[in-house]
C-alpha cells in the first residue's frame, strides 16, 4: 500500500500493480466497500496493464479529516484526488473504471480533465434517472440516503463493529444478485474498517455532500450536446440491481457522446465481484 501526496489535506491509500500492457487503469470502488472490491478484477488484469486501485477519500486506509465539511467528500472533491494521483504517477491518459460511488467520481473526473481520461468503464449510477428516483418503488430502496443525513445514523451505527457489520451486511446481501453470496470474512474485514473511529461518518459524508443518487437525479438536467462527456464509455448495466433498473438506461446518450450500454444478466449491484471477468474484459477493450 502506498500513499499519495496531500490534495485538499487528504492523502489516498492505493495499490499500484505493474503491467506490460498498453496502458493504465484506475479502479474506483463503491459504498459500502473499499479498494478490495476489485480484488478479483485485479487478478484478471495482472500483468496485462498497469492497475492502480485507490481508497477514495474517507474510505479504507485513506485519510479522514473529522473537521472537514461533507463537501470535501463529494464527487468533485473525490475527483480532484483521483486526478492528482493520475498526474503524480505520470500515467495519463488512463481508463477510469468504477461502480457506485466510483462511477460518479469517474464521471466527474472525465468532465474536469478529459485530457487525463482515455475511456470510462462504468456500472450505475449513471445520469438519466430523473424524477423516477422519487417514485414509491425507488424510495423503498433509497431510504438509506435520507437516513445518512441524520445524526441518528451516527448514533445507531458508528463506532460499533457489530452494528456496522449488521448494517453493511444488509446492503451486500440485498443489493447483490441471486447467485452471489457475500464473503463472511470480507464482511468482518469491512466491519473492522468502517468501525474505526470516524470511519463510518467519513463514508456517509458522500451522501451528506449531495452526491447520492437521489440528490443528483432529482436535480439533473441534460447538458447541451456539445457539453456531454466525450471520452469513449462502456456502461455495464446489471439485471438485478434493485437501485438502478435497466429501464433507467434509456437516457444515457443525453449525457455521453460516445457510449455503449451492455446488459449484465444475472448480476446485481456489485459488478466487480459478481462479474469480474466481464468487468475486466470491458477495461481491456478500452485499453485497446
Amino acid at each position: 500500500m502506498l500513499l499519495t501526496d496531500a490534495m485538499d489535506g487528504f492523502r489516498l491509500a492505493y495499490d499500484d500493480h505493474p503491467g506490460e500492457g498498453a496502458g493504465t487503469v484506475v479502479l474506483l470502488h463503491g459504498w459500502p466497500g473499499d479498494r478490495h472490491d476489485f480484488r478479483d478484477v485485479v487478478a484478471l488484469l495482472a500483468g496485462r496493464c498497469r492497475v492502480v486501485v485507490p481508497d477514495l477519500r474517507g474510505f479504507g486506509a485513506s485519510e479522514t479529516d473529522p473537521a472537514a465539511e461533507p463537501a470535501a467528500y463529494g464527487a468533485d472533491a473525490q475527483a480532484r484526488s483521483v486526478l492528482a494521483l493520475v498526474e503524480s504517477l505520470g500515467a495519463g491518459p488512463v481508463v477510469l473504471a468504477g461502480y457506485d460511488v466510483g462511477s460518479r467520481v469517474a464521471q466527474a473526473a472525465a468532465r474536469a480533465r478529459p485530457d487525463l481520461v482515455r475511456a470510462l468503464v462504468l456500472s450505475p449510477p449513471l445520469p438519466g434517472a430523473g424524477d423516477r428516483v422519487l417514485t414509491p418503488s425507488a424510495q423503498r430502496e433509497f431510504w438509506y440516503q435520507a437516513f445518512h443525513q441524520l445524526p441518528l445514523a451516527e448514533q445507531l451505527v458508528a463506532g460499533s463493529q457489530d452494528a456496522v457489520r449488521a448494517y453493511l451486511a444488509h446492503f451486500w446481501t440485498h443489493w447483490s444478485g441471486p447467485d452471489y453470496v457475500p464473503d463472511g470474512a470480507e464482511l468482518d474485514r469491512l466491519a473492522e474498517v468502517y468501525g474505526r473511529p470516524g470511519a463510518f461518518v467519513a463514508s456517509i459524508n458522500w451522501y451528506r455532500a449531495g452526491s447520492g443518487a437521489v440528490a443528483m437525479s432529482a436535480q439533473e438536467q441534460p447538458p447541451a450536446p456539445a457539453d456531454r462527456i466525450a471520452v469513449p464509455t462502456t456502461v455495464l448495466w446489471q439485471e438485478h440491481d434493485p437501485l438502478f433498473p435497466r429501464a433507467w438506461s434509456d437516457r444515457v446518450t443525453d449525457w455521453f457522446a460516445d457510449v455503449e450500454v451492455r446488459p449484465l444478466d444475472g448480476v446485481g449491484h456489485f459488478t466487480p465481484l459478481e462479474a469480474p471477468e466481464k468487468f475486466a474484459a470491458g477495461v481491456l477493450e478500452r485499453l485497446g
